[in-house]
């Protein structure tokens, strides 16, 4: 049996500044690069291939996109053993035991017993399968995160997904999406992934912000900040990420940190603040010793005065 799922209309960007325009919108302030990258993706039907280090805002991606779109984000989050079947579909095996024994009590026929145990009642969907499953007049985004972390096998399988935009299911037979979801994938690179797998995609490093559009950033996440504490907040972030650390502080340690100096009525950052909230954005008990262990005074001063001179 085949099923043909219906096709969904698309909901195109009309141009890369509206990319822009819509993803603000949604809290997300893009650069023009990445806005380019979203708008071909979105306009050809390619997948979106997304490296960067963790808490660039990789994820946050697809959340844009799924919201400027009105589409529904289905999210599969790769992790080591992760396979195929974990992926797509899976039977639900206690509801099918349960099945067999109320049949067995109302007693069908023993010929007739278990015949619609593999039907879509029993079936459970997973990420991929449900990305190909929209309902009519919808469009799903499919974020495949974290797909570094997936091994190499796993890697091969979505080579096939990806080419086809289909599966077969033996006992129900093949399930395509005529209208293709718009895939993002993203990956921190802790492995290389293969080539093949890249020529499928437009790719694009996500780097960290610089300080304006850090700024803006901020300004959209925590409305009402105060405009020095929230120009003090980015230049330190710019700073500390040029210090020697096993993991630089993202986008997201500078909104939570943003959003403490707030709540403790900070209207700047001294040197006291700082010393006491550098739990927010340091995850690391080395990072900590390592920022501890330098003047603060003397960044707090750096960072103020390149503030006032702005």
């Amino acid at each position: 049996m085949d099923m043909e799922l219906m096709q969904n209309p698309s909901t195109p960007f009309s141009s890369i500044d509206d990319v822009e325009r819509q993803f603000a919108r949604h809290r997300y302030i893009t650069d023009r690069m990445l806005a380019t990258t979203v708008f071909l993706s979105t306009t050809v039907g390619k997948p979106l291939f997304l490296e960067g280090e963790p808490g660039v805002g990789k994820t946050e991606v697809a959340k844009a996109l799924a919201a400027s779109l009105d589409a529904e984000l289905i999210r599969l989050q790769c992790y080591e053993g992760l396979d195929a079947q974990s992926a797509l579909y899976e039977w639900n095996y206690p509801r099918q035991m349960l099945e067999l024994r109320l049949q067995e009590a109302r007693g069908i026929d023993r010929e007739q017993i278990g015949a619609n145990l593999f039907s879509e009642d029993f079936l459970l969907r997973r990420p991929l399968l449900q990305a190909l499953s929209a309902p009519a007049g919808r469009r799903n985004v499919l974020l495949i995160d974290e797909v570094d972390r997936a091994d190499e096998a796993f890697e091969a399988f979505l080579l096939e997904i990806l080419s086809d935009f289909q599966i077969t299911i033996p006992e129900l037979g093949t399930i395509r999406a005529e209208q293709k979801p718009l895939v993002v994938l993203t990956s921190n690179r802790s492995r290389e992934l293969h080539d093949a797998l890249k020529r499928r995609c437009l790719y694009h490093w996500v780097e960290f912000p610089d300080f304006q559009r850090e700024l803006r950033i901020l300004e959209s996440r925590v409305p009402g900040i105060g405009d020095e504490l929230a120009t003090q907040i980015c230049r330190f972030m710019q700073w500390i990420r040029t210090q020697d650390l096993f993991k630089r502080p993202g986008i997201a340690e500078m909104i939570d940190w943003a959003e403490a100096l707030t709540a403790l009525g900070a209207d700047d950052v001294d040197t006291e603040v700082l010393q006491t909230t550098l739990g927010c954005i340091l995850k690391y008990q080395r990072d900590l010793q390592s920022v501890q262990q330098q003047d603060l005074a003397v960044v707090v001063d750096e960072v103020k005065g390149a503030s006032a001179r702005a």
